[in-house]
């Protein structure tokens, strides 16, 4: 199939018929009949039955839509990459970060640096960390903020801050006494924990971490983001072990914050790509980013 058939088809399959199929792609009914005419020649089997006035996909198209949506999806990420390389540079900067770094640093960062360059802007947006490594790649961020060190050739990592990860907890879940004090690795045992999504890269040093524990944490629900696990312990269902940044963000009347002891490191980056040189306003940022985040992780569990 040429991109013109692959254009053809979907419009159909989304729309259900030709007529609607030529209004979207802005073109005459006739050459979209014409298309999957040709289409379905070279093909050698048809594509789409008419069933009691309907379109009707046939098992091959449903079959081909699969490979389809392929190919539509990696044209999507040619046309971003070509409207990323069309932008000015300079004109703005474009800053990604994970959603806990995203509510908890982001505001007064920005606030602050747009105060310093009144005439530049910014573009802000929230993703997890793979995610971010892939529009990094992709141009469409300049920079992104983030706990994991990334291993790709093209990205290059500059630690921003320091900071431990935290065990978060439903208020009174400890006694009065304890509270401000660090919390014995072995007080987790048997505990009610809300834990972190496999595919978290915290996770893994999570678990290698509660491995001495016995008996181990109870783990009932596990969630994919640090704020749904904040919003399980400010619900009463259970202690979480989270970073520093989302716990900042809890409600101190319904929950207790306690550093870990041990302690658990983490470590704050600021994610560019290797192969160009920043834009230029970019360092003045960082620099913001990291006396911002560093007074937040003293002020919650001072080092």
């Amino acid at each position: 199939m040429r991109l013109r058939h692959i254009e053809i088809f979907q419009a159909i399959r989304q729309t259900g018929s030709i007529s609607a199929a030529a209004q979207l792609l802005h073109v005459s009914q006739p050459a979209v009949t014409k298309v999957l005419q040709h289409a379905e020649q070279q093909l050698g089997f048809p594509l789409f039955l008419r069933v009691r006035g309907k379109l009707q996909a046939t098992p091959e198209a449903l079959e081909l839509e699969r490979e389809v949506d392929k190919v539509t999806e990696s044209l999507q990420g040619v046309r971003r990459l070509a409207q990323s390389l069309r932008r000015e540079p300079g004109h703005s900067l474009r800053i990604g970060a994970t959603p806990a770094l995203a509510l908890s640093l982001l505001p007064p960062a920005i606030h602050e640096w747009t105060r310093r360059y009144p005439d530049s802007a910014c573009e802000l947006s929230s993703a997890h960390s793979r995610e971010l490594m892939q529009n990094l790649l992709m141009r469409e961020v300049d920079v992104a903020l983030t706990l994991q060190l990334p291993d790709h050739p093209g990205l290059q990592a500059q630690p921003l801050a320091a900071g431990v990860l935290v065990a978060l907890a439903p208020k009174d879940f400890w006694p009065l006494a304890d509270v401000g004090k660090p919390l014995p690795l072995m007080a987790l045992a048997g505990a009610p924990l809300i834990g972190l999504s496999s595919a978290d890269p915290l996770a893994a040093r999570l678990d290698s971490y509660l491995e001495a524990v016995e008996p181990p944490p109870r783990v009932r629900i596990a969630v994919q983001t640090y704020s749904l696990a904040r919003a399980m312990v400010e619900s009463g269902a259970g202690v979480a072990v989270i970073d520093p940044f989302t716990a900042l963000g809890a409600s101190s009347a319904t929950t207790t914050i306690r550093p870990l002891a041990p302690p658990l490191p983490i470590t704050l980056y600021a994610v560019t790509r290797a192969t160009e040189p920043p834009p230029h306003t970019l360092n003045d940022l960082l620099q913001i980013f990291s006396l911002r985040a560093q007074e937040q992780l003293n002020a919650l569990v001072p080092l």
